[in-house]
């Protein structure tokens, strides 16, 4: 591996637990986002100890030379595994949802668990992508001027657009002081788009398909998300007898399943683990 700067973590639970687990966030997210689920997931096996991650271009981490792609974000924890150990568990949301599934596609010695958390794990068409809501909002912030003179600025400015004041609330958390005055970004928004463009087209079905017979994906679906086309959920239903795929379902919550209900993402996790 070259010699970069590792990703920036919290650590939750006991350092000397005998499993590890990394959590990695969406798109536009951060390691913040994950503190609460870390939290339950702990106090509820406290055998784990939790790494809630910051994916390059995201919150705290460092800068980190491109291609800035989603093999690239695997690559950076797999070097973050060699500095405080492999994890038995990857949890990922969205993008990173498709982050773990590249991790596992490396078949890394001691990875026993990937949580996929409303990710397809194929690719989207041009058409899609484009209309997708990650899409628009990355549109729409390449329009925000900054620095913002207020952090509440962003609600108005992105409510005006037509999205709702719940997104526009939870950008503010992606919000940092300037030294110099006002707020900025805590992402690289250029970096971010450079992600999303590789993201969108990847396509990881073979992961399930052809997966590694000591290695359990458990996919997680939002029953309101509406990414879940017929095709996807045909394909997943077709996979093959004894596959170590488990699909799940959360039907009463959304895109943001970890936010809305995170007692029973933890409670479904443990229940598995």
């Amino acid at each position: 591996m070259p010699d970069l700067p590792l990703l920036t973590t919290d650590l939750v639970g006991d350092a000397d637990a005998p499993r590890t687990a990394f959590l990695c966030h969406g798109i536009l997210g951060s390691r913040q986002n994950w503190r609460t689920v870390a939290r339950k997931l702990v106090a509820a096996a406290p055998e784990l100890r939790v790494f809630c991650v910051d994916h390059r271009n995201h919150g705290d981490a460092p800068a980190l030379p491109g291609p800035h792609t989603v093999q690239a974000c695997a690559d950076d924890l797999a070097r973050l595994a060699e500095e405080v150990g492999q994890p038995e568990i990857l949890v990922g949301h969205s993008f990173g949802g498709k982050v773990v599934l590249a991790a596992a596609d490396a078949r890394p010695a001691g990875l026993e668990q990937v949580w996929v958390l409303d990710a397809m794990p194929g690719a989207l068409g041009e058409a899609e992508a484009h209309d997708s809501e990650v899409a628009a909002v990355i549109r729409a912030l390449q329009d925000v001027p900054q620095p913002l003179a207020h952090r509440q600025d962003i609600v108005g400015l992105l409510t005006d657009q037509g999205f709702s004041t719940g997104l526009a609330r939870w950008m503010t958390t992606n919000l940092r002081r300037d030294p110099a005055g006002g707020w900025r970004w805590r992402f690289d928004l250029p970096g971010v788009i450079e992600m999303i463009r590789d993201y969108y087209p990847l396509d990881l079905w073979h992961v399930l398909e052809a997966p590694d017979p000591m290695l359990e994906i458990h996919l997680v679906r939002a029953g309101k998300a509406d990414r879940w086309t017929p095709a996807v959920l045909d394909r997943l239903g077709s996979l093959p007898p004894g596959s170590p795929t488990t699909v799940h379902t959360m039907p009463a919550v959304g895109h943001w399943l970890h936010a809305e209900d995170p007692d029973g993402l933890v409670a479904l996790m443990v229940e598995n683990l």
